[in-house]
């Protein structure tokens, strides 16, 4: 990333990392340490034996409470066990969850002692998690197994005649599809459960307009189990079947309860803006006509069912065009054929031999997807410069292939290279992964990089199914380049609020922070292309808004999914930003994604308390830069007494200066923490310097000194400065001063200083993302001022909004006393006196 940016600068001290604890859901299959588990296509693992050994870890207790509010879902899943063997067992937790989905906590009740687990990056977490259960440790640990996270893993170590009660949550955005909301769980317990529930709380604001409930093992005397009420704007829905009434037969342990319990609702269609989540989903828009080109893969891996499935679902597509729609059919191997040279109206004798056409598609020879796409792409362009399509109508390609390229252009980075090219953001790519052997990262970086998306198609006798389902999604674009736009000065931290369609029976969402609490004049103005000949745009004022806790958490997920998907498919520059933001925003708000893990051990020592660490004690330096919504931060490390210049503009005639102290003494790590403690503040226009310690403010203006609580000096420059008191009888540490600075822009562009440098902004680069020496810090390549630097992914304490605990700051550390980064060497910027220039 480059260019020259505005900035705000802040002075820190302390760091530390954080690990907080979460919250959690989702379906739970348990083996112990004779048992393994083994899967099976397109199903949950179910258990086998691993040897004749009785199976000593009972499961007596398994619940599921979801609460949704806003469509936001909130799920735990409480699993009870027992260890009845005399040693200690290992056993597994294997959930599938959504894709979408984040598990937020994974915590154990051991007599009476609750353990809650940590989020961590992913080898740490590891290594503590190996730790534990070497030592015989109660131990569990949570990461996400599967590329698209549709699997998670639980492993965890049960001491000797432990009872263990196990909590694990997850929380998920709902995604609205062919006009519903969805609540998938799935149900594996593998033997009756002497205590068994699932219960899901409901509530929408906008108010709910169906609910169905529905599990695929439901038999005629399982169904009336399913309880369900349903009021305006709540729903409530239990199911709760005694011991007896889970068993196949009388006198046999096995479970009838054993496959998918799902919900599913809609609300009201009205726009619901929140504190801060908007959902957009409005009704009654006409659909927008399509241009889209099928591209099928024919090469020798599709033949057999693969193929007898594609022909199959592209004949059911075929027929839901609409006549207004324009289509064309090309195939490849390593030749590429195409039915017409350019797209053809969706009138019933076109579609009808077009059928013909499908009906004869077979396999063989290589892969050349490079070729194909290409050959769909320049034909949508071609018949858009000779105006063959309609004016206001969208145009797609549809790609089904099953495996990896080999023939013509087999690099993967250059083929995704060749397409967006060709493409420039003028159609959108839909990618469809059949089976085990495709490169499924491959279509879905390459889908993303031109405003499509991928699926992957399972192996299985509901393939065509699959395929049919993800063209509906799909196949009615109401609105295409969607922008929500809200007040200036209004909204901060927006999530992404562009989206490139919005389909039919699909919704989307924005979420973000209000900069204060008047909502009163708070408008949304949205603005798509539509069927009309005009741009389609509405305002939304004085609509009900969302409150709650949970609004911030959703803001959060949002944030991450979207960073996420920046790290794979956005430009060389971003993705290292992308990929270190989605860690510290993982970390922050405990999700496990696929850059943490989650770690929950029984303490060694008796008292279950650790040893906190100190704060680092030299002075922290950060570089906000609000435009690129980054920061940067580097250490000062001198000896007590040490005054730095920070801030000097020989144009306005402000002056800076801070001194730092030291421990009260040398600690016993010998290291001594050093801190600001007294500013000198010299204003030549106004007459005035200023003089403040951990003590007192005093100002000397006309000759003579006097001591003050607030000092402000209007239209000028604003300097912040907080005080941070230490327990008096703290055996090391001291009070000491912050040092912050607004309205930057006020200074001229001649202001220097340690700080004052980055004023007027800093251009530089971040690339090549690697593992750290720590693993939760990640190191990365930084172009700045010409040099090259090794930069690491941190925090830094903000302590404006919360003066107590402060607020973590993500940023690339610059190390070695900001060499590099500064203009010359920190030493440089060492005065003689509190109120000198040299």
């Amino acid at each position: 990333m480059s260019g020259l940016l505005g900035v705000r600068l802040l002075l820190l001290w302390g760091s530390a990392c954080l690990w907080l604890p979460g919250l959690a859901r989702g379906s739970l299959f348990i083996s112990g340490a004779h048992e393994a588990l083994q899967e099976t296509r397109g199903a949950a693992r179910s258990l086998q034996k691993r040897s004749t050994t009785e199976v000593t870890v009972e499961v007596y207790s398994v619940t599921v409470d979801c609460t949704v509010t806003s469509r936001f879902a909130h799920t735990v899943m409480t699993s009870k066990a027992l260890n009845k063997a005399n040693t200690s067992q290992e056993i597994f937790f294997e959930m599938e969850l959504p894709k979408t989905a984040f598990i937020t906590n994974f915590s154990m009740e051991i007599d009476g002692q609750v353990y809650v687990g940590e989020v961590k990056e992913k080898e740490k977490a590891k290594k503590e998690y190996e730790k534990a259960v070497s030592s015989g440790q109660t131990a569990g640990l949570v990461k996400a197994s599967g590329r698209k996270m549709e699997k998670f893993s639980v492993s965890v170590n049960i001491a000797a005649k432990s009872n263990v009660t196990f909590i694990l949550t997850y929380e998920e955005l709902l995604q609205r599809k062919q006009g519903q909301y969805e609540i998938l769980t799935r149900i594996k317990p593998k033997q009756a459960v002497q205590e068994f529930q699932i219960v899901t709380n409901i509530y929408e604001p906008q108010g709910i307009s169906y609910v169905d409930a529905h599990a695929t093992f439901l038999s005629n005397e399982l169904l009336p189990l399913v309880e369900k009420t349903v009021t305006d704007n709540k729903a409530h829905i239990s199911f709760s079947p005694t011991l007896e009434q889970q068993r196949k037969c009388a006198s046999c342990d096995e479970t009838l309860i054993d496959g998918d319990f799902i919900i599913k609702y809609d609300v009201n269609r009205v726009i619901v803006n929140g504190y801060f989540v908007h959902f957009f989903a409005p009704p009654d828009l006409p659909r927008v006509p399509k241009n889209v080109v099928f591209v099928i893969d024919r090469s020798g891996s599709m033949s057999g069912r693969k193929m007898v499935q594609t022909r199959e679902a592209l004949l059911a597509i075929l027929k839901d065009l609409h006549e207004e729609d324009y289509f064309a059919l090309i195939q490849f191997d390593d030749r590429i054929d195409s039915w017409q040279k350019s797209l053809t109206k969706a009138t019933k004798e076109n579609v009808d031999q077009a059928m013909i056409y499908v009906q004869q598609i077979n396999y063989r020879g290589g892969t050349n997807i490079n070729q194909a796409v290409l050959t769909g792409v320049e034909m949508l362009l071609k018949d858009r410069r000779e105006k063959k399509l309609p004016e206001r109508s969208v145009d797609m390609i549809i790609l089904l292939t099953d495996g990896m390229p080999n023939s013509g252009e087999s690099h993967l980075p250059r083929i995704q290279e060749n397409v967006r090219s060709a493409i420039r953001g003028n159609m959108s790519l839909f990618c469809l992964g059949f089976g085990n052997d495709v490169d499924y990262s491959f279509l879905d970086v390459m889908s993303k990089q031109n405003k499509g998306l991928a699926r992957r198609i399972f192996e299985g006798s509901d393939a065509t199914l699959q395929l049919q389902g993800f063209y509906d999604e799909v196949s009615s674009p109401l609105l295409s380049d969607v922008d929500m736009r809200y007040p200036d000065n209004a909204v901060e931290s927006l999530t992404t609020n562009h989206f490139n369609q919005l389909f039919n029976g699909s919704e989307i969402v924005v979420a973000g922070r209000l900069m204060d609490n008047d909502l009163d004049n708070f408008l949304v103005e949205v603005f798509g292309q539509g069927a009309s000949t005009v741009d389609w745009g509405v305002m939304y004022p004085d609509e009900e808004y969302i409150f709650g806790d949970f609004t911030e958490r959703l803001w959060a997920y949002l944030t991450i999914q979207q960073l996420l998907e920046k790290s794979k498919s956005g430009a060389t520059d971003e993705k290292a930003n992308a990929t270190a933001k989605a860690l510290d925003m993982s970390l922050q708000y405990s999700f496990v994604t696929p850059l943490t893990s989650m770690v929950v051990t029984k303490p060694e020592t008796e008292d279950g308390t650790d040893t906190p660490s100190h704060l680092d004690g030299d002075p922290h330096f950060m570089i906000e830069l609000p435009d690129r919504d980054d920061a940067l931060c580097f250490n000062v490390n001198d000896k007590p007494g040490t005054i730095f210049n920070l801030v000097r503009d020989p144009n306005s005639g402000i002056l800076v200066n801070g001194q730092i102290i030291g421990d009260k003494k040398i600690p016993p790590d010998g290291k001594i923490n050093t801190y600001f403690w007294r500013f000198g503040i010299i204003h030549q226009t106004l007459g005035v310097k200023l003089e403040v310690d951990t003590e007192v403010i005093s100002v000397f203006q006309d000759g003579k000194w006097v001591k003050l609580l607030t000092v402000t000096l209007k239209d000028s420059v604003k300097f912040v400065i907080l005080l941070h008191k230490v327990w008096k009888k703290h055996p090391y540490h001291r009070d000491y001063l912050g040092f912050y600075t607004l309205d930057s822009h006020l200074l001229s562009p001649s202001v220097h200083g340690l700080l004052g440098q980055f004023y007027h902004g800093i251009e530089y680069e971040v690339t090549n993302l690697r593992p750290g020496e720590v693993p939760e810090k990640p190191d990365a390549t930084m172009f700045v001022k010409g040099q090259e630097l090794n930069v690491t992914r941190g925090w830094q304490r903000d302590f404006r909004r919360d003066m107590k605990n402060g607020e973590n700051v993500p940023c690339w550390f610059i190390h070695s006393n900001g060499t590099g980064l500064l203009d010359g060497d920190a030493t440089d910027y060492i005065v003689s006196g509190l109120f000198k220039t040299v």
